[in-house]
């Protein structure tokens, strides 16, 4: 059984980052004011990438940073959770929604990782599904129970039923699919925006999730044992549901979020988190505000 909790991370170290029209047309969290600075916004980026690379690793999690490179530009690149994902004996690529995200998929970071000692295994190429209009985007679009198996998604323009399921024939999962809204009630981009699961608990914004629907979704996170916190609406906008849980180096649970985040908790949150894990955060405040996309987004699993 795979445990829950990371044990290795990979994040790629912009060049270019910065706000991208392209991906905001699906993803309201990003925000355009002051996006002209493109220069500023790039080099704060950076720093707030290397300060949390910095931090993760002093607190004795296992980072592979992989450099971006200068050409094609890719504004997203700082994302990597998106575009692939490691199961041991596989890795998947997927399907992406906007075309200079999919410049993201680079082989030689997959050659980089297997001469560190990461398993890439078989190749998984779900990438087809772009002809058909048809989008995945890895655990951005997904938010993986390894140990039971579950692929939670909640369907979007960039979360298609049909490539989660034929996901779910690739790895063994199963599908559970779900609907989540935004507070214009346009649909929530990403999983990962409003839920994170741990080994023993999850993180959730029901809110964003129809009211028809909250039964199921809290039956399926109880019948795996899991302790259920929730969220706000308010507190899914400041990126409470974007995280993610590490083992660090004495292989204690760890819950990595945004400093963002951590400040939207309230007092009995951190306490239900704290039963079963250190909280641990950093400050990416340029990177959430024109990325639309926070902390987790930055890590990608690779094992």
């Amino acid at each position: 059984m795979t445990r829950q909790a990371s044990r290795e991370i990979m994040m790629v170290r912009p060049k270019h980052f910065g706000f991208d029209e392209t991906t905001a047309e699906s993803n309201s969290f990003q925000n355009r004011e002051g996006a002209e600075q493109i220069e500023s916004i790039s080099k704060e980026a950076l720093s707030e990438f290397d300060a949390a690379v910095f931090k993760l690793r002093a607190n004795g999690v296992k980072v592979h940073v992989i450099e971006d490179t200068d050409s094609p530009v890719k504004p997203n690149a700082v994302f990597p959770n998106n575009w692939v994902s490691f199961h041991g004996e596989q890795t998947l690529l997927y399907p992406m929604l906007a075309e200079n995200r999919r410049w993201e998929r680079r082989t030689e970071i997959l050659d980089e990782l297997a001469s560190a000692g990461v398993s890439v295994g078989n190749i998984v190429d779900l990438t087809a599904f772009e002809e058909e209009g048809k989008f995945l985007e890895s655990t951005g679009s997904m938010v993986l129970d390894y140990e039971n198996e579950l692929a939670y998604a909640c369907i979007s323009s960039r979360t298609n039923i049909e490539v989660v399921e034929e996901f779910c024939n690739k790895t063994g999962f199963d599908a559970f699919t779900f609907d989540s809204f935004d507070k214009e009630g346009l649909e929530v981009y990403h999983t990962n925006v409003i839920m994170c699961v741990a080994a023993k608990y999850a993180v959730i914004c029901l809110e964003s999730i129809p009211d028809e629907q909250h039964s199921t979704v809290i039956e399926a996170l109880e019948k795996t044992g899991h302790e259920i916190i929730p969220l706000t609406m308010d507190q899914m906008y400041s990126f409470a549901g974007n995280m993610l849980e590490v083992l660090n180096d004495k292989g204690e649970s760890t819950l990595v979020m945004s400093q963002s985040a951590f400040d939207c908790l309230t007092k009995d949150q951190i306490v239900q988190i704290e039963k079963y894990s250190n909280i641990f955060s950093v400050e990416i405040p340029t990177i959430e505000k024109y990325g639309g996309g926070s902390v987790r987004c930055m890590m990608c699993r690779v094992v």
